[in-house]
């Protein structure tokens, strides 16, 4: 597709610029409905596309620790495009507006900001001993598995390796939930946490294979979604997703442990943790290829649910500016704002911004 432009917003060649006329910055979820931006963006997936009279524009997502947010610049070209590549900083100038429901940004200036002088911590919540210490967690919880067939698969899944490399830097989601590096590990985590505190209340659930249901529902999302550049979907992502990309890696994990174990891995086992993967969305329209049939599937699917929901409008709270005393703007992808209180909003939106890290 050409990216010839007759109007070009930007100089051609990737300079690097300052990173803006200084001041507070607003997180994603601080923007409001309607101004201006001169801020530091992370930039993540980045295309052109024709608008409906032919004519090419921008479209880029910008990231920061609170979640992600759609740009576009119009009657751009080959300077624009060129002009920063995908993880890479950049200094965004333009203004936002809601569309159908949704904040944009409207770009005039996308340039690359010096790395040197940004504070990572506005863009990525998790360090690397943070998450090391929830894959020692995660460890800890394998090691105590009593089934010698899931104990081994769940090992497996946990060993240093391109696998666990994949698994600590991936988010779980790009906009939605646990949208940042180690985003995956923490939501993991908490999954793993709620299982210890729920599959008591219900003794026909077996804790271990929903703990090891937990460990694989999502590891195709190390596939599905790029995280080396910023955040975006993969070519195998694109065309198979993460379900089945998961069933894949699960399937090569078991042959592994049947090579440990020198016998076939369970088949009952490997079917019931297969059909938690191909299930954990919960509902058809929602992208899952069957609708869960086993306890151990509809529990996984409700905390999969509780916890995504739960992290992703904490973290909205703790982090968006309150738009009309108590309450946060409205949010189209959950068709609702939010009443964080009047007189206790700090409490209701405290904490580190790290929304998926519970005791």
């Amino acid at each position: 597709m050409s990216r010839s432009s007759s109007q070009p917003a930007v100089v051609a060649a990737p300079v690097l610029v300052p990173p803006g006329r200084g001041g507070k910055r607003r997180f994603v979820t601080e923007l409001p409905p309607q101004g201006s931006i001169d801020q530091v963006f992370l930039a993540t997936a980045k295309q052109m596309r024709p608008n409906r009279n032919g004519q090419l524009y921008l479209q880029v997502e910008l990231a920061d620790r609170t979640g992600s947010v759609t740009a576009r610049m119009w009657n751009a070209g080959d300077a624009e495009f060129s002009a920063f590549e995908e993880g890479e900083y950049v200094r965004v100038e333009g203004s936002t507006q809601i569309y159908q429901g949704n904040m944009q940004v409207i770009a005039t200036s996308i340039q690359r900001v010096d790395p040197r002088g940004i504070d990572e911590a506005d863009y990525r919540v998790l360090s690397g001993g943070d998450i090391d210490g929830l894959i020692d967690e995660l460890r800890s919880l394998a090691a105590a598995i009593s089934n010698d067939d899931l104990r081994l698969l769940a090992e497996s899944l946990l060993a240093q390796g391109p696998l666990l490399d994949a698994f600590k830097r991936s988010p779980a989601g790009i906009k939605h939930h646990h949208a940042y590096a180690g985003g995956l590990v923490d939501h993991v985590t908490s999954l793993a946490r709620l299982v210890t505190r729920v599959a008591p209340l219900y003794p026909s659930i077996d804790p271990e294979l929903l703990l090891v249901g937990v460990l694989c529902h999502d590891i195709g999302k190390t596939v599905e979604l790029e995280s080396e550049k910023g955040f975006s979907y993969t070519d195998p992502g694109q065309l198979l997703g993460h379900v089945l990309l998961g069933l894949e890696i699960v399937d090569d994990q078991i042959s592994a442990v049947e090579q440990q174990l020198g016998r076939p891995f369970d088949a009952e086992l490997a079917i019931r943790i297969k059909h938690m993967i191909a299930s954990h969305h919960g509902h058809y329209e929602f992208g899952a290829p069957k609708l869960p049939m086993t306890l151990e599937a509809i529990a996984l699917h409700h905390l999969d649910h509780f916890d995504a929901q739960m992290a992703s409008t904490i973290q909205l709270m703790q982090n968006e500016a309150s738009m009309d005393g108590g309450w946060t703007q409205y949010h189209a992808n959950h068709g609702r704002k939010f009443f964080r209180g009047r007189d206790h909003g700090a409490a209701a939106g405290g904490g580190d911004g790290k929304a998926g890290r519970t005791a």
